[in-house]
């Protein structure tokens, strides 16, 4: 099956090495902007031998090499992964993306969905956002554990995360390092987001158990730090912040139905926090679900792109997301089985 990847960043090689890896695909294009990875050999630059495939800078291969599948790596958010996404469509390829806005855009983007969604079907391919949060750990994972549920009144789930190993802008985005003032600055100025995804992981569960959700709010909190952390991009003081505690709380009406937390950091352990993905769900059947350490989020999003690439050639037409495909499962075999 041949497979152009678009962005060859940290998350763009996490791919790439997982689809090498694979055997069952070929790589047949990487497109990248970066003059400083423009004209690279691929394996080299993944630390391996020569592939004899370039990084290009040009999306146009996408047209001449024909790809089964385009594998999207390159943003977070919907209007600027528009474009890209249209391009690849209008190539007759099936798209699947790691941008978080795009694991569940119908709410918050209704008319680019719906875009999206009559390009697919008027040329006959398959789109599909997902990773492992959103996209799988507080939605897909969650939606899967109430099938044995006759009745749901709520669910809480937590994401603790070790921000360690992420670069630059990620830090930035999470406040890690500023003050507590120019945190509270930074998050109503917009600079300090915290997790991207929390709406698209409600509306995906909102949908598949068919609850009405009438409103979301969400909440950033800074988290200090009591002790000196330091990883290779920032430092940090006592009394600094060492990351950014995200919540969302959905209602149906008065009732909150869902909780998401996420609180993300650089070194948790050195204050005594062990990193987990928590899942509970109440109602006539309570399910208290506790995976400990984490699911490490960039290994597990290249390995859940690459495994949803058969389930997606398999699909109707049109803008998916994870609850409308079968259960992601890891392929270890030759992917025709799959197919």
């Amino acid at each position: 099956m041949r497979v152009v990847l678009w962005g060859f960043g940290a998350m763009g090689r996490s791919i790439a090495k997982a689809l090498i890896e694979k055997g069952s695909f070929r790589l047949v294009g990487v497109v990248d902007r970066s003059p400083l990875l423009r004209g690279r050999d691929v394996g080299e630059a993944l630390g391996g031998p020569p592939l004899g495939l370039r990084v290009e800078d040009d999306a146009g291969l996408i047209e001449r090499m024909n790809p089964d599948v385009v594998l999207i790596a390159t943003t977070s958010f919907v209007k600027d992964v528009l474009p890209q996404v249209e391009l690849a469509v209008k190539a007759h390829s099936n798209v699947i993306t790691i941008a978080e806005e795009m694991a569940y855009p119908f709410d918050t983007h209704p008319e680019e969905s719906y875009y999206i969604d009559s390009l697919a079907k008027r040329y006959g391919v398959t789109v599909l956002g997902t990773g492992v949060n959103p996209g799988f750990v507080l939605d897909t994972l969650i939606i899967a554990l109430t099938g044995v549920c006759s009745k749901v009144d709520k669910i809480v789930a937590r994401r603790v995360n070790d921000l360690s190993p992420f670069g630059k802008t990620v830090m930035e985005t999470q406040g890690v390092g500023k003050t507590p003032e120019e945190f509270e600055k930074g998050v109503k100025e917009g600079k300090i987001v915290g997790h991207i995804g929390f709406p698209q992981s409600i509306g995906m569960i909102a949908r598949s158990l068919g609850w009405k959700i009438s409103r979301i709010e969400e909440e950033r909190r800074p988290i200090i730090s009591k002790v000196y952390r330091e990883t290779p991009t920032v430092k940090v003081e006592p009394g600094m912040v060492a990351g950014c505690e995200h919540s969302a709380r959905a209602y149906v009406g008065n009732l909150c139905v869902i909780e998401l937390h996420h609180p993300q950091q650089i070194h948790p352990h050195l204050e005594g926090v062990e990193t987990g993905d928590y899942i509970e769900i109440y109602g006539d059947i309570n399910i208290n679900l506790a995976i400990r350490p984490e699911i490490p989020g960039g290994k597990a999003t290249a390995a859940i792109a690459v495994n949803m690439i058969p389930s997606v050639v398999k699909a109707e037409p049109g803008l998916k997301c994870m609850a409308d495909l079968p259960i992601p499962r890891a392929l270890l075999s030759d992917i025709k089985r799959s197919l």
